[in-house]
């Protein structure tokens, strides 16, 4: 694969909702037009035997995989931990997007929503986290867009710009209540930020407000009531131990149980190549 190319990185780990991943990075790519790369991760101390069995269950993935949906996948198997080597990965590559699988909060796989959050912590490129396939390999129709306090908040504006112009996707701007009147007012001028970068770029948007609440399960209440196909997050800044081990709120969003794909950005350090995507929207 050359260096530098727009990829769009999927973890592979021959699992279900790895396949997920991929139907998703497929309907992307014929979108965009970035390569996929399926990239399996294998521990360090692996002997050379299941090394190469490895190998060949992943080029045959790829071969099954690439004559299923008619187009051409690329593969990596790169040696480490998944918490270190997707985001190392993608970020050598300058990928353009990682789309990952994950199984939501059930059982044993009650910690997946924050393995999920620690795999993309340290990722300069956007994840699309998913638990089931698309509905449709069309459009992306309706993205939840939660507004609140947080600076943060204004970081996401370019994957919603990159949705809104490839997709069509009309944006729901799902405005947090609150009593504090200075947090009322920074909650409004992030959304003031966001429809003018909306207008700016004629995407279809409609606001709607809740009162204060439990914003995150209120999130996932209102997407799934109008089936929304993404969430749109920013990921909390700054993750310590106790998000790991109690929950950030965005790792209840992600693992949540109505499987709505969520699409996740990290503060300060997102976008950095995605002028790739947007086909020349800046700053």
């Amino acid at each position: 694969m050359e260096e530098h190319k727009n990829i769009i990185v999927v973890p592979w780990d021959f699992t279900d909702v790895a396949s997920h991943a991929l139907a998703h990075a497929v309907k992307i790519s014929r979108m965009v037009g970035n390569e996929i790369s399926l990239l399996h991760i294998v521990e360090s101390g692996i002997n050379q035997k299941n090394l190469a069995e490895r190998k060949a269950n992943l080029q045959k993935a790829v071969e099954d995989y690439s004559k299923k949906y008619n187009i051409s996948l690329a593969w990596q198997i790169t040696k480490g931990s998944i918490f270190h080597a997707i985001a190392e990965y993608a970020n050598e590559k300058e990928a353009s997007l990682v789309i990952m699988g994950t199984h939501g909060m059930k059982g044993m796989q009650k910690l997946t929503g924050s393995w999920a959050l620690k795999v993309m912590v340290k990722s300069k490129t956007p994840f699309i986290v998913v638990q089931d396939p698309p509905n449709d390999q069309e459009r992306y129709h309706n993205i939840v867009f939660p507004v609140d306090f947080r600076g943060e908040n204004k970081e996401k504006m370019k994957m919603a710009i990159f949705m809104g112009k490839y997709f069509d996707s009309k944006i729901h701007m799902f405005v947090a209540g609150t009593n504090d009147k200075n947090l009322a007012k920074k909650t409004k001028v992030n959304l003031n930020f966001a429809i003018k970068y909306l207008i700016q770029n004629n995407i279809e948007y409609q606001i709607h407000e809740v009162p204060k609440k439990n914003f995150a399960q209120q999130t996932l209440d209102f997407a799934l009531s109008i089936k929304a196909d993404l969430i749109l997050i920013v990921t909390t800044k700054n993750i310590t131990f106790a998000d790991y081990t109690f929950g950030a709120s965005e790792q209840y969003i992600i693992a949540n149980s109505s499987k709505i794909p969520v699409i996740c950005v990290n503060p300060k350090v997102s976008f950095t190549k995605t002028g790739q995507f947007m086909g020349g929207w800046g700053d």
